[in-house]
């Protein structure tokens, strides 16, 4: 592929920081612990290695270029949804695109039911990491059972000198309907919350970054009140559109993907960091081309039926400024 971006320099004092639902990424082996049935060489979306590594290449490459219009350079952290485990973490990262920047990642195995875990990627040039953990959201279904749902990650380091903390998110999806499934969301809310408290608590002036897929809008309560209640800034809610989101579902265009920020990153000096902007990155590459989903994420399945692309959702980042 041709880098749409390859003569943008260089901008040392600015960093990317992103977000990406990459949209089912399984390896092709079974496991027996997971509901992984469906992504296997012999199984209904005939999941096969040639598919797999196609889809590595794809993801890589897009991950290479979000923010590279503003900074000239790769993200140094990316938060990452529907990774089945730290495998395909690994591939990934050997992955043709990504093979010679220095990332690394923080993974944690989930108890989602499903497999599909969250994680972050860092480049070790620009972040380092001091403290990572996972935090478990309690659900229960309509029988009182336990209803396993993705954790929430919590990865504390140093971004380019600054000690930052960071969260990755995947709520629970509408599935069922969105005020069906509400509850649940509010849950993973009340846990951010939990976090948020905590780590203020060690040091009021912490700097947070709470990125993920929350199925939900910027609007919808579940994220509002943790904006309200905590200081958070959404640089999000501006962005969704009749035209413009990250995910479109029954016609309409949705904002789930999102990077919230708390307010002390616009405090100005001269040796921190500051927030800048934030967007969607929607490239034209990575849109359906024609046909009745014109303009959407190209995916990789719908449905059943293979389409070969990236992923049913679009990335999100934010650049921050030395």
């Amino acid at each position: 592929m041709i880098d749409p971006f390859d003569d943008i320099p260089v901008h040392t004092d600015l960093q990317t920081v992103a977000f990406y639902n990459t949209e089912n990424l399984f390896d092709t082996f079974n496991d027996k612990h997971t509901f992984d049935r469906d992504f296997l060489p012999k199984s209904i979306r005939n999941w096969t290695p040639k598919r797999y590594h196609k889809k590595l290449r794809k993801l890589g490459y897009a991950i290479s270029l979000i923010g590279r219009r503003e900074t000239g350079k790769h993200p140094a952290i990316v938060g990452l949804a529907e990774v089945e485990n730290a495998k395909v973490l690994k591939d990934l990262l050997a992955s043709k695109h990504l093979k010679n920047y220095d990332y690394d990642y923080v993974h944690y195995n989930s108890p989602d039911e499903r497999g599909i875990d969250v994680a972050l990627l860092f480049d070790k040039n620009a972040f380092e990491v001091l403290h990572s953990e996972p935090f478990f959201v309690e659900l229960t279904n309509d029988k009182g059972l336990p209803d396993y749902t993705r954790d929430i990650l919590l990865v504390s380091g140093i971004l380019d000198g600054e000690k930052v903390h960071i969260l990755v998110n995947h709520w629970s999806s509408r599935r069922e309907g969105e005020k069906e499934t509400e509850h649940k969301r509010i849950a993973s809310s009340d846990k951010v919350g939990e976090i948020i408290s905590n780590l203020r608590l060690e040091d009021s002036e912490a700097k947070i970054i709470m990125m993920g897929d929350f199925n939900d809008d910027p609007q919808n309560n579940s994220i509002k009140r943790l904006v309200d209640n905590f200081n958070l800034f959404n640089p999000m809610e501006t962005l969704r559109s009749f035209t413009r989101g990250t995910t479109k579902h029954n016609r309409q265009w949705n904002l789930f993907d999102q990077i919230l920020i708390s307010t002390n990153f616009f405090k100005t000096s001269d040796n921190l960091f500051e927030y800048s902007k934030a967007n969607i990155f929607d490239e034209d590459f990575l849109k359906t081309r024609d046909g009745r989903y014109k303009g959407t994420p190209y995916r990789t399945y719908g449905g059943t039926r293979y389409n070969g692309g990236y992923s049913d959702h679009f990335p999100v980042y934010a650049i921050f400024k030395k």
